[in-house]
């Protein structure tokens, strides 16, 4: 189910590479990818009504034992441990958490020339490809200013290890301004599985007058993000696809800047709304589902939802909403977070009159702040209020992006429910 809907989102965003096209080429493509679109379309149809789909709402939902998280000789790992998702072997649940010089890097990368290369350009074309054991890059502080970074599908298992956040940055300023789509505007981009980083910032300074320009854009399956900041204006953050995971993570942007369609959870994340350009209205997120049948959705769990200081200084000038919906089945929850009152009461913002309203699917539970207040909410037939635990817990880690036709046969189990 993930591979086939990340297969429709790639085809999705191959086609809107064509919509600044016109005659011959267009068409022909044009009607090439509608045909794929429908035989992929038709492949989720048909394993859903399988039984490989969803039964509640739209929300996929894993028939699954709940365990205890164990390591791989028996012992139970540290409540720290537990809170990784169950694909994350148990010395890349240590990797995250063990200082960067304690661990034995396989390349590590210094601009001053004390590291096996000066630039991450080298290190990504020197790492192993189709590596089925975890390579290491340890990435020095410095601000690494290099043309548009991609850890390709070849390159698997690659983990980028950094000195912290503002201390190794990783920078561009490609934008939709230099004629590229919104794809091809990130400072870095990562497609390769098993991909992780810590410990970073990846920014785009294109700027608001820029419009879109995007800071990190990650379509790897099985990839965690941990303890970075990510920093833009519009579209910040592109979770593109496959199954993702953000922890402790900073993420800073104004127009639908975490956007994509990826199966993705936020949890003790922090997301702040900046100051937008004159009359703009800030959104959150905007994610892309197409179809009723794809895995995918944004769920924001036990984070904060802020205001950046800039935001906070203008007194109320600018609207900021929780997310609008970017294609016709968009999914996205927030959970048990803190929403502050920078966000607007009706919560939610539409994409174009009333399209999506009646089949996009916006939830909230349990979240608290002065912003959390659903009484003034948008009244769509997709917007809910949830207030079924058992509801909630298909947004979770456990569940949302956990499924038993892709897990590692390690014999690790985890337990990441509505809880922490």
């Amino acid at each position: 189910m993930t591979w086939l809907s990340a297969a429709l989102t790639n085809q999705d965003t191959c086609s809107e590479g064509f919509d600044e096209l016109n005659g011959y080429v267009k068409n022909q493509m044009g009607n090439r990818l509608k045909d794929l679109s429908e035989l992929v379309s038709n492949s989720l149809a048909i394993y859903a009504a399988a039984g490989g789909g969803d039964d509640f709402s739209g929300i996929p939902i894993q028939n699954k034992r709940r365990r205890l998280l164990k390591s791989g000789n028996g012992q139970k790992l540290s409540a720290k441990h537990k809170q990784f998702p169950e694909w994350l072997s148990r010395r890349d649940r240590i990797l995250l958490d063990m200082p960067a010089p304690a661990i034995q890097a396989d390349i590590i990368v210094s601009k001053d020339g004390n590291g096996t290369y000066k630039t991450i350009a080298e290190a990504i074309k020197k790492a192993p490809e189709h590596s089925n054991r975890r390579i290491i890059i340890y990435v020095r502080a410095g601000k690494y200013e290099e043309k548009n970074l991609k850890v390709g599908r070849k390159k698997t298992n690659l983990m980028f290890i950094g000195d912290g956040k503002g201390k190794t940055v990783i920078s561009g300023g490609k934008s939709v301004q230099d004629n590229v789509t919104t794809f091809h505007t990130a400072s870095f981009a990562a497609t390769g599985a098993g991909f992780i980083a810590r410990d970073m910032t990846f920014e785009n300074w294109a700027g608001p007058s820029k419009h879109q320009a995007v800071a990190l854009r990650i379509g790897a399956d099985h990839s965690v993000i941990y303890r970075c900041n990510i920093i833009a204006y519009q579209d910040t953050l592109y979770v593109h696809s496959q199954r993702q995971f953000y922890r402790e993570c900073d993420v800073y942007g104004t127009v639908d800047f975490i956007f994509g369609n990826a199966a993705v959870v936020f949890q003790n994340c922090t997301l702040y709304a900046r100051k937008p350009m004159a009359l703009q209205k800030n959104t959150i997120t905007a994610q892309n589902r197409k179809d009723p049948n794809q895995n995918t959705g944004i769920s924001i769990h036990a984070c904060r939802i802020l205001p950046a200081p800039d935001l906070q200084a203008s007194n109320g000038n600018f609207s900021t909403y929780l997310g609008r919906p970017w294609k016709m089945y968009s999914r996205t929850v927030y959970m048990m977070s803190y929403i502050g009152g920078h966000i607007h009461p009706r919560g939610w913002l539409e994409w174009n009159a009333t399209f999506a309203l009646d089949t996009l699917y916006y939830g909230e539970y349990m979240n608290y702040g002065p912003g959390a207040a659903v009484g003034q909410r948008v009244k769509w037939p997709g917007y809910r209020v949830i207030k079924s635990a058992t509801e909630a817990s298909k947004f979770t880690v456990a569940q949302f992006i956990y499924g038993s036709s892709w897990l590692p046969s390690t014999g690790v189990a985890f337990l990441a429910g509505l809880s922490t």
